[in-house]
């Protein structure tokens, strides 16, 4: 592909100016990376370094932002902390926090979809892919544009939850996080780069507030099976009962929210899902 103008994109790389989606079909990536691999981005040293302020201007009032819709990436470890938000009347006030975590976003598909349903809440996808994560933050940018207003609740982050959940998200910080469809990682060998497992949970434990559900989908049997079975052995989770699932409106948006899921279904294939919330402390 040559090095031209892409139609329809800012060249601040900061989405459509105009409001006009971005096209699919220049944000070519792989389907998966290797989550063990070294990556070269950005990492904040702790989540006081993350530019919230950037990420969600519309709950950032007072705090000048970047011309930008959305920033590339997080802070480096050597900027200063996101400054804190002042009342009326002077008064220090605790900044709004990232409340929903979709980690493997793909393609932006379910944030796009939980905007609308829980507006004053804000959500962060994670993707380690970086043409993916682009494209998500071109999209969200561009319907920040063509619907006033709107959308500014969900951003995107290029990150390793993997690796640097701690670096984004204080204790008990998150009520919701999200695996939809991750790699399967078929070979025995390579189970180890799942991302759930029970060396994982306990950091998902660790961002999750108690009551705080974690929501996974698969259309691999096998994979289905291993996450439930690995939440179930877990002791800091519990699986909703049929009531608690019949009565989350976000349970009906797992199967076909995502790109991903939309692609099951056109196949006829079958899902697998295991939906756990977290204990309370027993501290």
């Amino acid at each position: 592909m040559g090095g031209g103008k892409r139609k329809g994109r800012s060249p601040e790389a900061g989405g459509s100016t105009e409001g006009k989606l971005p096209q699919k079909k220049f944000y070519r990536a792989r389907a998966h990376s290797n989550p063990l691999n070294d990556s070269h981005f950005p990492v904040p040293l702790s989540p006081t370094y993350v530019p919230w302020s950037a990420h969600f201007p519309a709950f950032f009032p007072s705090t000048p932002v970047p011309a930008v819709p959305l920033p590339a990436s997080c802070s480096t470890p050597t900027s200063s902390p996101a400054p804190t938000a002042a009342s009326s009347s002077g008064v220090p006030v605790e900044p709004p926090a990232v409340r929903f975590a979709d980690v493997g976003c793909g393609f932006g598909g379910l944030l796009v979809k939980l905007a609308p349903l829980y507006p004053d809440t804000l959500m962060l996808g994670m993707e380690l892919r970086d043409k993916v994560s682009e494209y998500v933050r071109e999209r969200i940018g561009a319907l920040r544009v063509a619907h006033p207003g709107q959308y500014g609740n969900v951003s995107v982050m290029r990150s390793n939850a993997m690796k640097y959940l701690p670096n984004l998200f204080v204790k008990g910080q998150l009520t919701k996080m999200f695996f939809l469809f991750p790699d399967p990682h078929f070979k025995e060998k390579n189970h180890r780069r799942r991302i759930i497992t029970h060396a994982l949970l306990a950091e998902y434990a660790y961002c999750l507030a108690p009551g705080g559900r974690l929501y996974t989908i698969t259309d691999v049997a096998e994979l289905g099976e291993w996450m439930r079975t690995t939440l179930e052995q877990h002791p800091l989770f519990q699986p909703l009962t049929p009531e608690e699932l019949a009565a989350d409106p976000v349970v009906a948006l797992l199967d076909t929210s995502s790109e991903e899921g939309q692609k099951v279904e056109r196949n006829q294939g079958q899902t697998h899902r295991a939906i756990f919330k977290r204990v309370a402390y027993s501290d």
